[in-house]
């Protein structure tokens, strides 16, 4: 964005306007926590659990979601914070929130199943499928491939940096319907940032025209192809695509706020318009089926094996988040433990939430949510240290 420095390329579905303000006072109440194991309380507080307690009691996150799979596959939801900030009460286990960026790794399924039924070729242009789309002030659809959109190296320009330019934005766009080509026309008034496959960059842009590749070639809306072949395949009951001008979450939730300058107050803004998100942000979850989703992927249960090996060829991701170090496949990423070994997951932020999340080839699988934008980098670390300490400590 213009108004701050930019200490991060990972700029997901709204994160841009607010990622590096300075931490605000936030109004909370006391932290309420909970912990069940297969729907039944668990014993005493766990290292997970004192992690998440911290998000509210130190960040200053008004409440937390999570879900995590130890070894052996002991299930494990979690809650710390309240459910809303005037009511005060728990926050829910297992609830809907808007998962971001998410979303990336859905719509990036859908394009490699295509892939594997031979309706998409990884390696051919964004002008062969959307002619005419991608061009101007030096953008040019015929020399980035499909591969490149997943991947993050298209060199093409990110449309929240035109349509977000000030915190406030975060509230006062909250209720703004964007079509998609409205996304990429505004990314297109930026010149690319580099040469395609010159090297990563994160951009909301890309997974915008790989949904629009998609309803090129299916003929059927992206949301629908996600539903179709992802979402009832694997069960998720309570993860949706919002239907056109659908602001209000379905379901039991928690409420989501942003905090748009140093000291405010947090916003309520769980009614939104997520369409500013689209193929690259629209999805709504629970941390529970998340995780199932994650575990189903990286398992191995959506893909071919030669689109599952394309997925998982990954490339150097410099600035993906500001802590650890991160690689970055086909809408998916991979992240070194600092207990040992690697992990799969992707994460996202929108208006009123942030999920991060991660599993492993051996089964252990986490996902944390927060109900609130980060407003500094500490925050987003904390959240993301949270997600490790899931997995390294749960038994």
């Amino acid at each position: 964005m213009q108004l701050h420095e930019r200490t991060s390329t990972r700029r997901r579905t709204l994160r841009a306007a607010a990622g590096t303000l300075a931490a605000v006072a936030v109004l909370t109440g006391p932290p309420a926590f909970a912990a069940a194991e297969s729907g039944r309380p668990a014993g005493p507080r766990d290292a997970v659990q004192r992690q998440l307690d911290r998000l509210v009691s130190e960040d200053g996150f008004p409440g937390v979601l999570a879900s995590v799979r130890g070894t052996g596959g002991r299930v494990r939801d979690y809650t710390a914070g309240v459910n809303d900030l005037r009511s005060h009460g728990p926050a829910p286990r297992d609830g809907r929130v808007r998962i971001g960026s998410n979303t990336k790794t859905f719509t990036a399924v859908v394009v490699l199943q295509l892939v594997g039924e031979g309706r998409i070729d990884l390696d051919a242009t964004v002008e062969h499928y959307l002619p005419g789309v991608v061009r101007g002030n030096g953008n040019d659809g015929g020399a980035i491939t499909v591969r490149q959109l997943l991947q993050q190296t298209s060199g093409l320009p990110d449309y929240d940096d035109v349509l977000f330019t000030q915190p406030q934005d975060l509230v006062d766009k909250s209720h703004s319907y964007y079509q998609p080509r409205r996304l990429v026309d505004a990314a297109l008034t930026n010149a690319p940032h580099f040469a395609p496959g010159a090297k990563w960059e994160y951009s909301n842009t890309n997974y915008v025209l790989a949904g629009l590749i998609v309803e090129q070639v299916t003929e059927r809306p992206i949301g629908e192809e996600i539903t179709d072949r992802v979402i009832r395949p694997l069960g998720l009951r309570d993860t949706y695509w919002p239907g056109v001008g659908e602001q209000r979450l379905r379901g039991t939730h928690p409420h989501g706020y942003v905090a748009v300058a140093p000291g405010a107050q947090w916003v309520d803004v769980t009614d939104m318009d997520p369409s500013l998100g689209w193929a690259a942000g629209q999805l709504v979850s629970t941390p529970d089926e998340l995780r199932t989703f994650f575990e189903a992927l990286v398992g191995g249960r959506l893909l071919k094996p030669a689109q599952q090996a394309a997925m998982m060829t990954t490339v150097p991701a410099p600035g993906f988040e500001p802590t650890g170090e991160y690689e970055y496949g086909l809408g998916i990423a991979r992240h070194e433990l600092p207990c040992g070994g690697d992990a799969w997951g992707h994460g996202g932020d929108i208006q009123g939430f942030e999920t991060r999340n991660l599993v492993t080839e051996d089964g252990r699988g986490a996902v944390v949510a927060v109900t609130g934008l980060p407003t500094g980098e500490k925050m987003l670390a904390d959240v993301n240290e949270s997600v490790d300490t899931a997995l390294c400590a749960t038994p």
